[in-house]
């Protein structure tokens, strides 16, 4: 009778404890994705303190492609630069759709992979996908690296699925 009892102790706590830590991965989840969501919305909005407040200061980013010999390369990018750029009045809206999300997390960090579709007012220019990576510090998650790949072929979108340009 005692070891029927640890057993149904053992069983219901193993039941119980991953739904109390998916409760709270899902939570952070959301609050990841929200974060990621409003660097895209100050894109948009063309708002470079909407951006940055989801940033380290810090930030890595960066893009992996191939250059014109065919060789795949890292092409280094600044936070600083692309919130120049965003703040920087354009004419058409900067618009990057994200088809999916996919989140993983340990603790305090994790990584977000999203698939892309970058368009220049209604009109698409490249595709790929974006690894995020997040450290949840006291005030909250923050990206603190972003690399990213780009096609023109094969892309997504609303209407048509895929595009080829």
């Amino acid at each position: 009778m005692k070891k029927l009892v640890i057993c149904f102790t053992l069983l219901f706590s193993m039941v119980l404890f991953p739904t109390q830590v998916e409760a709270q991965q899902s939570e952070d989840e959301k609050t990841i994705i929200k974060a990621i969501q409003q660097m895209f919305n100050g894109m948009r909005a063309g708002d470079s303190s909407m951006i940055s407040a989801v940033f380290v200061q810090d930030a890595r980013m960066g893009t992996a492609a191939k250059n014109r010999e065919g060789k795949v390369v890292l092409r280094e990018g600044s936070l600083k630069r692309f919130l120049t750029q965003m703040a920087t009045p354009h004419d058409q809206v900067y618009d990057e759709k994200i088809w999916s999300y996919e989140v993983r997390i340990d603790g305090p960090l994790a990584y977000a992979w999203t698939d892309y579709t970058f368009y220049l007012g209604e009109k698409p220019l490249h595709c790929g996908y974006n690894v995020f990576e997040l450290v949840k510090f006291e005030e909250g998650w923050k990206i603190t690296s972003i690399v990213d790949t780009r096609r023109k072929e094969n892309c997504k979108t609303p209407e048509l699925g895929y595009i080829e340009q």
